[in-house]
């Protein structure tokens, strides 16, 4: 718990006031507790408000976080923030990009593409620091009754069987006692609750470390990733360059066998170290000014459950994940909007608790497909042993006069996975007839629906059903949603229909729901509807539960008793 502002020169820190309990304070027992106040537990309090589930933010800290880490935030990162309504600040201060450029001793042997059209509302990647993220979380956070934020609230023990946990929380004038039915830990890589649990991460931590420097300088390049193999400078190593809001420029770089972090963070070792990366740019002589530097090493290690009883773990405190292909912050985000809905279907008794073990196996499917790709990008990046060095160097030599490798440079960027195992797909229906659109488990593509509007901002919140108007059966499906919404999660109808004016006025919508124009067909042609009557289910982190080529009332009704009763699907 430290008071002292931390020190910038682009980020200006806030001092948020202690929450002490006051003297007859007493707290017989609360919902949910997050401990940890990063983008992975403010956007799970952000998730789970937006279903009308109550949270508190214990935060150990009085300020967001030290230096810019997390930068590179993908497509579907800001899908997630769009969700919860902090994508629109983020787009404003963040700078879009969707080229790489991959160099081997000076000269360019590759490029990548990031595939972007008018149909997409965010670009591939856009570049923000962690400090203004977490700042526009925190404040969406503090503006939302239903979460409480206790700054400088550190957690000092926990004690937990299957009804309740026990929590000591310390503060800056005294300690207190907290119960609650659910804990989630996204308390960092350093996780206190991992530890008190017994819990070990696995996988495998590799030997390479880098440093990570931000510098204020006046660089007249383009806002891409660039990528400098073998550089004269730092020979056999690799050097990453970005772009950052507010003239802010990251540099990361590897270091060299046997150099230790304090002799790579000395101000003399920075200092040349800069001085070499500006001059293999092409600037050696632009004035910069340092802003904060760090180490890391690449990790890719997970823990075996992200569950253990009425405790949930999201983000770093869950796994961790080298920085090749912008994974950390990126799948922490994924994490919290899963986490998010899936707590939010217990707490309001949607469900019962056996979902949450759903929420572990999704999350561990996908990050076993991300530390498969990441450890291929970490060898590539930082070769573990002289077998890979030698391959990356053949590799390196053949780019220089053969296109046909330079693909191999791809840093395999993260990305949304599809669940192929879930509790909430629904059985029976037509997913295997579909031609196009998102399968069963796949998250949405975006389509522009008008000059200011895309499918994106109407998949907000809850349940989403998308249906192409089959008149015959409106009436009879608009029943069962709105039976429901009596006693299930939010569920919003969005109508197709080429004209807005014929089905508007219709008693039977609610105010909700949407009617969407698609008078070029564009949203069916992505989607493969063919026929009338056809219609997506999404849940409420915007992937396919269920998709029909003709969804008819009893059809629907079967889906949704699904849903509130899932079964685990263990194998």
């Amino acid at each position: 718990m430290t008071k002292t502002r931390r020190s910038s020169i682009y980020y200006d820190y806030k001092i948020y006031p202690s929450w002490v309990p006051p003297h007859d304070h007493f707290e017989d027992r609360l919902g949910i507790v997050i401990v940890g106040a990063g983008p992975s537990g403010l956007l799970t309090a952000l998730k789970l408000a937006q279903l009308g589930v109550a949270s508190t933010v214990l935060n150990a800290e009085q300020q967001v976080t030290e230096g810019s880490r997390a930068i590179v935030y993908t497509r579907r990162s800001m899908e997630i923030l769009h969700d919860i309504g902090v994508a629109d600040r983020v787009s404003q201060a963040a700078l879009p990009w969707r080229f790489g450029t991959s160099f081997y001793r000076g000269q360019p042997v590759y490029r990548l593409q990031a595939p972007h059209d008018d149909d997409q509302r965010f670009f591939p990647m856009s570049n923000l620091q962690q400090q203004f993220l977490e700042q526009y979380l925190l404040e969406a956070c503090l503006a939302n009754p239903l979460i409480d934020i206790r700054f400088a609230n550190r957690l000092q023990s926990m004690e937990h069987d299957e009804r309740f946990v026990d929590l000591k929380i310390n503060t800056t004038k005294a300690d207190y006692d907290l119960r609650c039915d659910w804990l989630v830990a996204a308390d960092g890589g350093r996780s206190f609750i991992r530890s008190a649990l017994g819990l070990r991460l696995e996988g495998a931590a590799f030997e390479a470390n880098f440093v990570i420097v931000d510098i204020r300088v006046d660089l007249p390049l383009p806002t891409e990733r660039l990528a400098y193999f073998d550089p004269s400078w730092n020979p056999g190593n690799t050097v990453l360059v970005h772009r950052q809001p507010r003239g802010i420029w990251r540099i990361d770089y590897q270091l060299s066998a046997g150099e230790t972090a304090a002799e790579a963070l000395s101000v003399d070792a920075l200092r040349q170290s800069i001085k070499a990366t500006l001059s293999m740019l092409g600037f050696p002589d632009l004035p910069w000014e340092l802003d904060w530097s760090s180490v890391y090493s690449a990790r890719t290690m997970s823990l075996p459950s992200y569950r253990r009883g009425r405790v949930l773990f999201a983000g770093d405190a869950a796994h961790l994940l080298p920085i090749f292909g912008v994974r950390g912050a990126n799948t922490a985000f994924q994490d919290a909007q899963s986490l998010g809905w899936h707590l939010a279907m217990v707490a309001k008794g949607w469900c019962d608790e056996s979902v949450l073990d759903n929420y572990s196996q999704e999350r561990l499917e996908a990050v076993a497909e991300i530390m498969a790709e990441s450890a291929k990008s970490t060898r590539f990046m930082a070769p573990p042993s002289e077998g890979f060095r030698l391959l990356r160097n053949a590799v390196l030599s053949l780019s220089l006069s053969h296109r046909f490798v330079g693909p191999l440079f791809h840093w395999r960027t993260s990305r949304s996975h599809r669940y192929r195992r879930s509790s909430f797909h629904v059985s029976g229906d037509d997913d295997a007839l579909f031609e196009q659109g998102p399968a069963q488990g796949e998250s949405l593509i975006d389509v522009r629906l008008s000059a200011e509007s895309f499918l994106v901002d109407y998949l907000q919140g809850g349940f989403c059903l998308l249906l192409d108007v089959a008149p015959a059966e409106l009436d009879a499906i608009v029943r069962v949603v709105q039976s429901w919404r009596e006693h299930g999660p939010p569920l919003k109808l969005l109508l197709l229909h080429p004209s807005n004016k014929e089905i508007t006025a219709s008693s039977l919508l609610l105010d909700s729901d949407r009617v969407l124009s698609d008078d070029d067909a564009s949203l069916r042609e992505r989607y493969g509807l063919r026929t009338k009557g056809a219609a997506y289910l999404f849940r409420p982190d915007q992937h396919v539960a269920a998709r029909w080529i003709a969804l008819d009332a009893v059809r629907l009704q079967t889906a949704l008793d699904q849903i509130r009763r899932p079964s685990l699907l263990m194998s």
